[in-house]
C-alpha cells in the first residue's frame, strides 16, 4: 500500500484549516477591488537629486552626491581636451596619451606597483581621451578610497609615460589599423565619415601607420602638459562619504597642482555641407553588402532635437516596431540588422544615418526601400499608434538613465562641460511629452534631405540585383589602409 507523500499531507493540512473560497465567494471578494482599467494615477514628477557644484581653490569643479547604502565610493572626472585637437600628422596621440597615463606609471610609482596596489584593494582605475573630452574614473571600497584617490591624483598630475608601455600601446594601435579592413562594416563606416565630414576634418579623419609611428614620448608629455590642469577639469564623487570631508580630501590630494592662467586650444576646422547627394561603391567580395545612408544633422542645443528624437525612433531607432525594422527585416527579409540614428553634435553638427547589411542580390532593393522610408516620413503624418509607442518607450526608459547616483552626477557634469542649461534633463522629458504628429512631420521635412543623402555600399557588385547607377551617378572608392 502506497503512503501519501509529504506534499500531499501539507496540501491536506492547508485545505483543512484554510478552505478555498467558493466561486460565489471569489466573485464577491473581487467586487470590492477596483477595475484596473479604470484606475488613474497622478502625473509622474521627474525630480532627480542634484549635486551642487563646488569650486576648489585650484579652480577644479566638484559635484558631490552622498549615497550611504553601500560602503562604496565612485569618482568620475572630465578633462577639457579631445582628439579633435591632435596635430594632423599625429592622429592617435590623444587616445594614446590617455591610455599610457594609466598604464605607464608615474614619477613616484612604477606601473607594476600601481597595478599590484589596485589589485590588492580590488579597485578599478581608468584614464582615457575621446573625441571631445578626457576622462578618468575610480571605483573602490570606502575604506580604500583615500589610497585610491592618492593613486589617481598621482597619475593625473605626474604621469611618467614609461617608454616600454608606450611601445606596447603603439604596437596595439598599429595592429588595430592593420586589421580594421577585415570587417566590411568598419570599411563602410569609415568611408561614410570621410565623405560626410571630409577626410582632413577632425570628425572624419582616422589614424594611419604613419601617424602612429610618428608619436613619441615627448609628444605625450607635451599633450598632457597642455591640457591637464585642475581648472580644466570637472570631478564628480558619489557614495558613502560626508560632503565636507570629501572636499578636504580632494583639496589635499591635488594640492600643489598649479592652475593654468591661459588655456589655449588649436583652431578646429568647422563642419560644412559637402557632397550634397552622392553614391559611392567599394568593391569587396563578401556575401552581404554593408550600407550606410545619411547626411549632416543638428547640434544638441537645437530646440527641434526632441521631435527629431521621436521621429527617428519611429523611422529606425526605436526597438522592433520602427518602420525600417518592420519592413526591411520583418516583411521583406532583406536584412538582419537595419536601423537609423539621428545623433546631435555637442560642439558641431551631428549626423543622420540609416544603416544595414543585406544580401548582395538584394542590395538595390534594400537601399531603395530605406530611401523610400526616409522620403515617406517627410510626406505624411505618422500614425497615432506610432507616436504613442515611440513616446511611451522613451518616457518609460528615460528614468533608467538615473538609476544610480553615479549616473546622475555624470549627467550633471556632462551638462556643465557642454554648456547646456542646468534644467536640461527635466525639460527633456517635458519637451518629449509635448511632441505631436504635426511636429514630427515638420521636423522631418526640415531636417531630412533625400536629395542630399550620402550613400555608401560595400559589397560584391557582380551579384547586386541592380546596378547602383539606377539610383544616380556612382563613384568608386578604394579600400583605404
Amino acid at each position: 500500500m502506497n503512503r501519501p507523500g509529504i506534499g500531499t499531507i501539507l496540501i491536506g493540512f492547508i485545505l483543512l484549516f484554510f478552505p478555498v473560497l467558493t466561486i460565489t465567494e471569489q466573485a464577491s471578494a473581487g467586487e470590492t477591488k477596483s477595475d484596473p482599467r479604470t484606475m488613474t494615477f497622478d502625473p509622474i514628477v521627474f525630480q532627480p537629486p542634484k549635486a551642487e557644484p563646488v569650486v576648489l581653490s585650484n579652480g577644479m569643479v566638484l559635484y558631490l552626491l552622498e549615497d550611504h547604502e553601500l560602503p562604496l565610493i565612485s569618482l568620475q572626472a572630465m578633462i577639457r581636451t579631445g582628439d579633435i585637437y591632435e596635430p594632423a600628422d599625429k592622429i592617435g596621440l590623444a587616445g594614446m596619451t590617455g591610455s599610457v597615463m594609466r598604464s605607464g606609471g608615474t614619477q613616484n610609482r612604477k606601473s607594476d606597483e600601481i597595478d599590484e596596489s589596485l589589485d590588492r584593494i580590488a579597485a578599478h582605475l581608468s584614464v582615457g581621451i575621446g573625441t571631445l573630452s578626457g576622462s578618468a574614473s575610480l571605483d573602490t571600497l570606502k575604506k580604500d578610497f583615500d589610497f585610491g584617490l592618492e593613486l589617481l591624483a598621482d597619475i593625473l598630475m605626474h604621469p611618467a609615460f614609461e617608454e616600454e608601455k608606450l611601445t606596447i600601446a603603439k604596437n596595439s594601435a598599429l595592429e588595430g589599423i592593420r586589421r580594421r579592413n577585415d570587417r566590411a562594416s568598419s570599411i563602410a563606416t569609415r568611408a561614410f565619415w570621410k565623405q560626410l565630414y571630409g577626410k582632413d576634418n577632425p570628425y572624419g579623419r582616422d589614424a594611419s601607420l604613419e601617424t602612429i609611428n610618428s608619436i613619441s614620448r615627448d609628444d605625450l608629455i607635451s599633450f598632457h602638459k597642455h591640457y591637464f590642469a585642475p581648472n580644466n577639469m570637472i570631478l564628480g564623487v558619489t557614495g558613502d562619504f560626508k560632503k565636507e570631508e570629501m572636499i578636504e580630501k580632494i583639496e589635499k590630494a591635488f594640492a600643489g597642482w598649479p592652475m593654468k592662467d591661459v588655456l589655449t586650444y588649436p583652431e578646429v576646422a568647422p563642419v560644412v555641407e559637402r557632397n550634397l547627394g552622392a553614391i559611392y561603391k567599394i568593391i569587396k567580395a563578401i556575401p552581404q553588402t554593408q550600407v550606410r545612408i545619411g547626411h549632416l544633422g543638428i547640434r544638441q542645443k537645437n530646440p527641434d532635437f526632441y521631435a527629431l528624437s521621436i521621429m527617428n525612433d519611429i523611422l529606425g531607432g526605436g526597438g522592433l516596431t520602427n518602420r525600417l525594422f518592420q519592413d526591411v527585416r520583418t516583411r521583406q527579409g532583406l536584412a538582419y540588422s537595419v536601423g537609423s540614428v539621428f545623433r546631435p553634435g555637442k560642439l558641431e553638427r551631428g549626423f543622420f544615418l540609416a544603416y544595414g547589411a543585406t544580401r548582395a542580390d538584394a542590395t538595390h532593393q534594400a537601399i531603395s526601400t530605406m530611401i523610400s522610408h526616409i522620403s515617406k516620413i517627410r510626406e505624411e503624418a505618422v500614425s497615432d499608434l506610432e507616436l504613442k509607442r515611440a513616446k511611451d518607450a522613451f518616457l518609460n526608459s528615460f528614468i533608467f538613465s538615473f538609476s544610480s547616483p553615479a549616473q546622475i552626477v555624470d549627467r550633471q557634469m556632462s551638462l556643465a562641460y557642454f554648456d547646456l542649461p542646468p534644467d536640461y534633463l527635466e525639460q527633456y522629458r517635458a519637451n518629449v511629452e509635448k511632441v505631436t504628429k504635426a511636429d514630427i512631420l515638420r521636423v522631418a521635412k526640415k531636417y531630412l534631405h533625400p536629395d542630399r543623402l550620402i550613400i555608401i555600399a560595400v559589397g560584391d557588385e557582380a551579384h547586386f540585383d541592380k546596378p547602383l547607377s539606377v539610383l544616380g551617378e556612382v563613384k568608386e572608392l578604394s579600400i583605404e589602409p
